[in-house]
C-alpha cells in the first residue's frame, strides 16, 4: 500500500469515528394533557425534526394536578407552553424573567357553546341567556371582557366544573368550551352540534399557545432557542398538513384517555377554524406575532379592568427575533396546505 492510500484510510477512519454533532438535551413543558392541540411539537419529536436540529426534546405533558410554570423561572425546564398572554402580562409585572419567543395559535380556542335553534346562532343574543357556566380563572379574566365589551351580565353566571350534565339539560343555558375539544364531546354525549363562537372572532385578540423561554436562555442561547422554535413551527406545518399518525400514537401513549377519532375530530376543528394558521401566520409563517396586536390586546385587558395603564412594561412580553421569517411555508405548499 503506498503513502497516500495509506493516508487517504487514516483520514476515512477519523472522519468515521468523528461523533455526530452533540444534541442539545431540551425539556419542554405543556400546560396540560396530550391532546390535539398540542400536536405539533409530538410531531417534531415523533418525526424527527427536532432530532435535525440538533435537539433532544422530552415532552413534560401538564395536568389538572400538575403545574409546570413554576418550573421555567426555577431553571428545572427550558420551555413552556402557556396558554394566552394574560399569563405573560402577569409574568413581567411581577418580575417573573420570562419572555414569549412564538405563538403557536393565532386564535385563542377559548369559546361560549349553546344549543342549537335557540337564537344563539348571533354572537350578541348570547348575553341574554339566563345561565352562564364559566369556570372561576374564566369568571376573573375573559368574562371582565365580555362584560366591558359585549355587555354580559353577572347575573347569570354559574361555575362550570368540567361537566357537560347542567348544559345538555338546560336548551337555554350557554357555558366555556375549547373550542377544540368541548363541541366534540357535547356531539358525543348530547347528539347534536352546538353553536360555537370564538371569542377570538369578536375582538379577544390575544395570540395562545406560546412558547416560553426564561430572558437569560434568549441572551445567552439565542441559536438554541431559534432552532427549537424553527422546528416547532415545521413540527406544526407537518402535523396539520402531513401524515400525523406517529404523533397521534405518542399522545395517545402520553394520555390514553385520548382517541385517534378524537384527535383527528379535533385537527379538523383547529384547521376549520384557522386556530393555528390564519391572519400573520399566512404570510409570516406559524408562530407569528407583532407588537401591534399584544399592544391591542393588553388595550381591551386595561378596558377590562384586569390591569392599569402602563403597569405592564409590553417590551418585555414577547420577543419578535425568532418568528415572522416565513418558516415552512415551502413545505406547507409541498403538502398542498391551503
Amino acid at each position: 500500500m503506498n503513502h497516500r492510500s495509506s493516508m487517504m484510510i487514516a483520514t476515512l477512519t477519523a472522519l468515521l469515528a468523528t461523533p455526530a454533532l452533540a444534541q442539545d438535551k431540551v425539556t419542554f413543558a405543556t400546560n396540560w394533557k396530550a391532546q390535539a392541540a398540542h400536536g405539533g411539537f409530538y410531531q417534531a419529536v415523533a418525526d424527527g425534526t427536532y432530532k435535525r436540529y440538533s435537539l433532544d426534546v422530552t415532552i413534560q405533558p401538564g395536568g389538572p394536578q400538575v403545574n409546570n410554570r413554576p418550573l421555567l423561572p426555577a431553571g428545572r425546564i427550558d420551555f413552556l407552553m402557556t396558554g394566552n398572554l394574560l399569563h405573560n402580562f402577569d409574568n413581567v409585572k411581577n418580575g417573573v424573567p420570562t419572555i414569549v419567543v412564538a405563538a403557536m395559535f393565532q386564535k385563542d380556542p377559548q369559546a361560549l357553546i349553546a344549543h342549537p335553534g335557540q337564537g344563539y346562532e348571533n354572537f350578541e343574543a348570547m348575553k341574554n341567556a339566563p345561565l352562564a357556566l364559566i369556570a372561576k380563572d374564566g369568571q376573573f379574566s375573559w368574562w371582565q371582557w365580555l362584560k366591558v365589551t359585549h355587555g354580559f351580565k353577572d347575573e347569570a353566571l354559574k361555575p362550570y366544573n368540567y361537566n357537560l350534565g347542567p348544559f345538555l339539560a338546560n336548551p337555554k343555558a350557554i357555558q366555556q368550551g375549547y373550542s377544540v375539544a368541548e363541541p366534540i364531546y357535547v356531539e358525543n354525549q348530547g347528539k347534536f352540534k352546538p353553536v360555537v363562537h370564538l371569542l377570538a372572532d369578536h375582538g379577544f385578540s390575544t395570540y395562545s399557545t406560546v412558547i416560553e423561554a426564561r430572558t437569560d436562555t434568549v441572551k445567552n442561547k439565542p441559536d438554541l432557542v431559534q432552532r427549537f422554535v424553527d422546528a416547532s413551527i415545521l413540527g406544526w406545518v407537518n402535523y396539520l398538513y402531513g401524515n400525523r399518525k406517529a404523533a397521534n400514537a405518542m399522545m395517545m401513549k402520553d394520555n390514553p384517555e385520548m382517541s385517534e377519532a378524537e384527535l383527528e375530530a379535533s385537527t379538523a376543528l383547529m384547521k376549520q377554524q384557522g386556530i393555528v394558521d390564519s391572519g400573520e401566520s399566512l404570510a409570516a409563517g406559524i408562530g407569528a406575532m407583532s407588537e401591534g396586536r399584544i399592544k391591542d390586546f393588553y388595550a381591551q385587558m386595561v378596558k377590562a379592568g384586569l390591569y392599569k395603564p402602563g403597569e405592564v412594561d409590553l417590551s418585555k412580553v414577547a420577543t419578535f427575533q425568532f418568528v415572522n421569517k416565513k418558516v415552512g411555508l415551502d413545505v406547507k405548499a409541498k403538502l398542498g396546505g391551503k
